[in-house]
């Protein structure tokens, strides 16, 4: 897969997995791994990259005497989510173009 396309992907799935509730790194980890396998090292690179992009805040959190970091998706986090469905919509036409079978008039 094109790395570009990968780390877009990627951030938008980070974003996804706050989108309802502020979560932390090792959680955001758990949440996504029936999906996708994602480490420690490119999640935080992840996290610092849409927090630089101001698509996300962050807060922290003593939890159990140890200082936790919280992350919140904020609006243009949101809209990066919705222009990902507006995007993806568009993919999967393309993709049912390049699939489609040899010589439909579909």
């Amino acid at each position: 897969m094109d790395i570009q396309l990968k780390r877009g992907l990627l951030d938008v799935c980070v974003l996804a997995a706050i989108k309802n509730d502020d979560s932390y790194g090792y959680k955001i980890i758990k949440d996504m791994k029936p999906y996708i396998e994602l480490s420690e090292s490119t999640l935080y690179t992840i996290l610092k990259r849409l927090e630089s992009s101001q698509m996300l805040t962050v807060r922290m959190f003593e939890y159990q005497g140890r200082l936790r970091k919280y992350y919140h998706i904020t609006k243009q986090g949101l809209k990066r989510l919705d222009e990902f469905n507006d995007d993806w919509k568009e993919m999967l036409a393309i993709h049912r173009f390049i699939t489609r079978e040899e010589g439909s008039n579909e």
